[in-house]
């Protein structure tokens, strides 16, 4: 076969391949995808108010009492196909985490979302309801996989790739970073509160946000319901886990202001180490932990000294 019957070949191969992508996409449009996304967070957090912003509802919230569902649709495409968010809201925060087991499943998982929630105005709360909520959805993730090797080992694949990709490869943060297989974001709320606290304090809460968020794979954004830039900001992320909209890329880690931290976009070196509270020694404490998250932690607390109150608050 002479070259120019071999390129003139290759040219019909081409278009024949430019034919079946255009006929799936076209098939693609006309499908209707389906997304789960969950809000865990503590009582009185503001998990109720973000789902109703999101879906643009003027409504006084009402307490959660257990996992309660609501949809949002959203019509694509030129053959109007219609997608549909699961938003599935976990009420009792910690105390009520397992049901998270229920909608978060073998089926679920590879078109599912977190929204971790958490109330900025109650640094006494946090560390405690972030690290449970964490190891739960962490725990029951790792049960979904175990159970994926031996029916579904391709979303097994899928999901590890998927994980990979949140920092990209050869990250210098490599050896701390376990990335969630699944899309997260840490959402801070009643900022309107926090934006008054100690300018110390906020540094403290915000870089120990940005390094857990880091660690796990996660977006952070912080949120009140009072300035409308932040709900439109939280709208646009929702949207994005919901209907894989549009994300802006906007980053913000100065801890006077909003912050505004996309999962890929931090880094060790630009967070800095830990601040430590009065009679703490670094090395001490780095020597005595067995991880930068247990030092984060324990720098966090020395501050903020967790109190048992908040697994009856989040009851």
């Amino acid at each position: 076969m002479s070259n120019r019957e071999q390129d003139f070949k290759d040219i019909w191969s081409i278009i024949e391949e430019e034919k079946l992508k255009a006929i799936e996409d076209k098939s693609d449009e006309t499908k209707s995808q389906e997304t789960n996304v969950f809000f865990i967070g503590c009582k009185n957090s503001g998990k109720t108010t973000l789902i109703l912003k999101f879906l643009e509802r003027e409504e006084t919230p009402k307490p959660t009492t257990g996992l309660e569902y609501t949809y949002g649709r959203r019509t694509r495409g030129m053959n109007l196909a219609k997608d549909v968010a699961h938003l599935w809201e976990l009420g009792g925060g910690t105390f009520l985490s397992q049901l998270l087991n229920i909608p978060l499943t073998t089926d679920t998982i590879s078109n599912s979302s977190v929204l971790i929630i958490l109330d900025l105005s109650k640094p006494d709360e946090l560390w405690d309801v972030m690290e449970s909520l964490i190891n739960e959805l962490r725990s029951r993730i790792k049960s979904i996989v175990s159970d994926l090797r031996s029916t579904n080992p391709a979303i097994v694949t899928d999901l590890r790739r998927k994980a990979k990709e949140k920092h990209g490869a050869g990250h210098p943060d490599e050896p701390v970073l376990t990335p969630l297989p699944i899309p997260v974001a840490f959402i801070g709320t009643k900022y309107d509160v926090f934006q008054d606290f100690d300018p110390e304090k906020k540094k403290i809460i915000s870089r120990t946000l940005r390094f857990v968020a880091h660690k796990y794979g996660a977006s952070l954004y912080y949120f009140s319901n009072k300035s409308e830039t932040l709900v439109t900001r939280c709208r646009q992320v929702i949207t994005h886990f919901a209907f894989n909209g549009p994300l802006n890329q906007a980053v913000s880690m100065d801890y006077n202001k909003p912050l505004i931290v996309p999962v890929g976009s931090d880094s060790i070196g630009q967070i800095g180490i830990p601040s430590l509270s009065s009679g703490d020694d670094l090395a001490k404490i780095g020597a005595e932990s067995k991880s930068p998250f247990d030092v984060w932690k324990q720098a966090y607390c020395g501050f903020f000294p967790q109190g048992a109150s908040h697994s009856l608050l989040c009851q």
